[in-house]
């Protein structure tokens, strides 16, 4: 690579650097900006452990603040009970008391790495301190009235309440309630998970002249950035000192919505929709109390609605999997938050799923995804080694030039563009495939920090493809062995020596060694899947390289040797005599 290259190749990496380590599910934030927000917000601080429930009467004002119940009242004098609806995908503990939902798992979902088993059990979500569906915040004792595989229907007094058990992880709930008005409905609670790059956040879609947006509330403007930033290396942010910050806020959000989501890396509690009117949810955060770094722990939220003239209100919950097929059908695929590069991440995806339907392994997967990726570059990255190769041909005749012409900046310009035309060289090809690259890592990276599909795929010696490997992590430093970042290395350097050089020898060896290194550093503490792209996709880049030396040096032995011109026989020159 000449100069120029090198200069453009550096920044494209640097480029790439900054995303991966900048492009965080929301923007830093500094503690100064969240300790004034939360002394706002302690007045509002969480209520009560005990569950909120249904409350034919009660109502939300139109304030977003009042929209917070003052206080649970005492609970119900009868004795609580608890059914269950159960489908292949998940299981719901259903209360006598308000007839929500105080737990759901899901059946599919291991809690830990490994196989799904006794010792294994699946996700279970508690909505005990915050359950699902419950409307206002009184809590009514109800009746079973009827139940069937996938329903129960419940009464207390004139109000009627059954709740179902869908297909694809819904529940739906719907209420009979005379002279219904404003109320509350809440979206349950959810964690923040076990791994340090995991995330909580809340996802929504506003309302607006132009039919709408998605709000993700860890980013720009919203009133929970703040709170929602924050983690050891995922979060919603960077770190920040938690000293004299509440252990939980309360934080309002005004606006008609569509769809609310709770969301850590892997799963999500949303409403979906509801025939009520949505007019915006309020929000209380509880960060963790072990971390002296503000984290947030857990999640939950009420949304305010407005059932006035409404006999019933049918309210459609999701409580499962961040599976892309799953949220697309629901109108929330931006829950995945794959931002401005969307349009290649979701066929990544599809893709990457159907390899794995073909071969039940997503370490599979992601190398047939490789191939193809590089099998539809070949043409182009075969055309730019090509170029690279004819620029290192052409060296004496550029060295030439420079001499002949080292007093006439501008004419030595023009005949050095016109030796590239006359060999048809570009000399900025070496790039080209790094260029092109950048994208489908980008949309690969964005893919494998939320695709519960990744989530504890073992391939080999790997127990989890969306995380680092680990191995050996009780005594080897740095979080544990990552042998794939060191092949990767390995590889990119080999790719750099093998790669042909126009420039200078000492520092093509420089790169040969600076950027691996660097990569080295960028890449250990990342999903092994991510790595096992690169470091697969740098080995077919090597094997192509193989191959267009051995066809070079084939052509040469055909021809006795490359015919090269002199530089006073380019046209340019010709023109100038």
């Amino acid at each position: 690579m000449n100069k120029t290259e090198k200069i453009i190749c550096i920044l494209l990496g640097g480029v790439l650097a900054w995303y991966l380590f900048t492009q965080k599910p929301a923007q830093r934030q500094s503690a100064a900006e969240v300790e004034p927000a939360a002394a706002k917000q302690e007045a509002l601080a969480p209520q009560s452990a005990a569950p909120a429930a249904h409350d034919a009467v009660a109502s939300a004002t139109p304030k977003a603040a009042d929209a917070v119940e003052a206080a649970v009242e005492a609970l119900p004098t009868v004795p609580e009970k608890i059914y269950t609806l159960e489908n292949d995908d998940l299981k719901l503990d259903v209360s006598s008391w308000g007839a929500v939902v105080k737990k759901a798992v899901l059946k599919k979902y291991a809690r830990d790495e490994g196989e799904l088993g006794e010792k294994n059990p699946p996700v279970e979500f508690s909505f005990a301190s915050s359950p699902l569906g419950a409307l206002g915040g009184k809590i009514q004792p109800f009746d079973l009235e009827s139940q069937s595989s996938n329903t129960l229907s419940f009464a207390s007094g004139g109000v009627k309440r059954k709740v179902t058990l869908g297909e694809n992880y819904l529940v739906t709930f719907e209420d009979s309630i005379p002279g219904s008005s404003k109320t509350t409905l809440s979206l349950g609670e959810m964690k923040m998970g076990a791994s340090k790059n995991d995330l909580l956040s809340v996802d929504s879609w506003l309302l607006d002249d132009k039919g709408g947006k998605v709000i993700h509330h860890c980013e720009g403007d919203s009133p929970l950035k703040g709170y929602l930033a924050g983690g050891v290396a995922g979060g919603c942010s960077g770190s920040k000192n938690a000293a004299g910050l509440p252990d939980s806020a309360t934080i309002a959000y005004p606006g008609r919505q569509t769809w609310v989501a709770l969301k850590n890396r892997f799963f999500v509690t949303a409403l979906v929709s509801t025939t009520a009117i949505n007019n915006g949810f309020t929000a209380n955060v509880g960060r963790d109390l072990t971390s002296s770094a503000y984290r947030p722990d857990c999640i939950s939220a009420r949304v305010s609605i407005d059932a006035t003239g409404l006999d019933t209100i049918k309210s459609i919950f999701f409580v499962g999997p961040k599976k892309q097929s799953l949220l697309w059908d629901l109108g929330m695929k931006d829950v995945m938050e794959f931002g401005m590069w969307r349009w290649i991440c979701y066929p990544i995806l599809w893709v990457l799923n159907v390899f794995n339907d073909l071969i039940p392994n997503y370490g599979v997967a992601i190398i047939l995804l490789t191939i193809l990726v590089r099998l539809v570059f070949w043409p182009l990255t075969h055309k730019s080694t090509v170029g690279m190769k004819k620029m290192q041909e052409i060296q004496p005749l550029m060295k030439k030039l420079q001499e002949q012409y080292k007093d006439n900046p501008q004419r030595l310009q023009q005949e050095t563009f016109a030796l590239y035309r006359e060999h048809k060289v570009n000399p900025m090809s070496s790039c080209l495939p790094m260029l092109i690259q950048i994208p489908v890592f980008i949309a690969l990276f964005n893919v494998l920090r939320s695709a519960v599909e990744l989530r504890y795929a073992p391939f080999l010696w790997i127990g989890d493809l969306s995380q680092p490997e680990g191995l050996f992590s009780s005594w080897f430093p740095f979080g544990g062995l990552n042998i794939l970042p060191i092949l990767m290395a390995l590889t990119m350097g080999l790719q750099s020596a093998l790669t042909p050089s126009a420039g200078d020898k000492n520092q093509q060896k420089m790169m040969t060694v600076f950027m691996p290194v660097m990569m080295l550093v960028m890449f250990y503490s990342f999903p092994s899947a991510l790595s096992l792209y690169w470091t697969l996709s740098q080995a077919v880049s090597i094997v192509q390289m193989w191959l267009i030396k051995r066809a070079t040096e084939a052509q040469r032995a055909a021809t006795g040797g490359v015919e090269v011109l002199d530089p006073i026989e380019t046209r340019q020159m010709r023109r100038h005599s």
